[in-house]
């Protein structure tokens, strides 16, 4: 009975890879994942959470114009990211805007101007595609094109990580160096576009900031040094990406939301029981300093003159 038992189990649970959507669906998403995950460390110390979210939402009007001008959509959104970037980049060197507001004001802009445009002209690749991701219906040749751009972004980061690094932490100190400090940002910019880009399949735009943050907010969580929050970030985007994308089969539901989800779980989970940086962590260490300082006033208060017997 058992055996019968672990068998069907067995069968249900390997059921995802026999279909190739399922494969694609799950080789994709732990791809993406993983370099998402990689992005977001160097977002994470360079404070530029709003900035991947700008970007996903910049680059859905350069998908109708692609449509309209007969290119791909991926040089379109390409594009459309790059000039959302220039864009915040000017309005924040010419004006007395904070840059939160100026990121706010263009990638609503660009994100309204992109739904004009779809419903204006419709391409084949519906608005709610972009918005929210169809990873399952991924053609080969947007596989072939997140295969590129992630293998270009992975080696960049592999030979310029600790340049990028530098530039993300201390700028100033970077600058006096003599390194090209405007150069590294907007290669971090066109990464961050390409990868949103590469993105827009698995979860959709609405979704890719996530990827973009979480996995490096949660590995921030757990390390002080950046090597290991890197290796912490890679594992845990790639993994709740695979592990996302196979549990949607069992759950019929979104892939991208299973994945955000799941790496949700895992950041509430390192916020709350981190053994340095938790919340949890936090209040015995206060708990402990406070009844230490309660011990160190008791010995040094002054013993009460002993009592004299008539």
């Amino acid at each position: 009975m058992l055996h019968l038992l672990a068998q069907s189990f067995l069968e249900n649970a390997l059921m995802p890879f026999q279909y190739d959507y399922m494969l694609k669906a799950i080789f994709t998403s732990g791809l993406i994942g993983l370099v998402c995950a990689c992005l977001s460390c160097f977002i994470i110390l360079k404070g530029w959470s709003l900035m991947g979210d700008a970007l996903a939402h910049s680059i859905v009007p350069g998908v109708s114009l692609a449509y309209l001008a007969g290119a791909p959509f991926a040089l379109g959104a390409f594009i459309a990211g790059i000039t959302a970037s220039a864009t915040m980049g000017y309005l924040k060197a010419h004006s007395k805007i904070r840059e939160d507001a100026i990121i706010g004001i263009v990638f609503t802009t660009f994100f309204a101007a992109g739904i004009l445009l779809n419903t204006l002209f419709p391409s084949p690749m519906k608005l709610n595609s972009i918005v929210l991701g169809n990873i399952l219906g991924i053609a080969t040749g947007d596989i072939l094109q997140m295969l590129v751009i992630s293998a270009a972004t992975l080696l960049i980061l592999l030979f310029k990580w600790r340049d990028i690094l530098l530039v993300s932490f201390d700028p100033s100190h970077a600058r006096a160096l003599g390194m090209n400090v405007k150069f590294y940002n907007m290669l971090l910019l066109t990464l961050l576009a390409a990868t949103a880009i590469a993105a827009l399949q698995t979860v959709g735009a609405c979704l890719v900031v996530a990827l973009l943050v979480t996995p490096g907010a949660t590995a921030y969580l757990l390390t002080d040094r950046f090597k290991n929050m890197l290796l912490i970030a890679s594992v845990m985007g790639a993994l709740t990406s695979i592990v996302g994308a196979y549990a949607s089969y069992f759950l019929n539901g979104s892939t991208g939301g299973c994945i955000v989800v799941l790496q949700t779980a895992v950041f509430l989970l390192a916020l709350f029981f981190a053994p340095k940086h938790g919340i949890i962590a936090g209040r015995l260490l206060a708990q402990a300093t406070t009844a230490a300082f309660h011990q160190q006033q008791r010995a040094l208060r002054p013993s009460p003159p002993p009592t004299e017997r008539p």
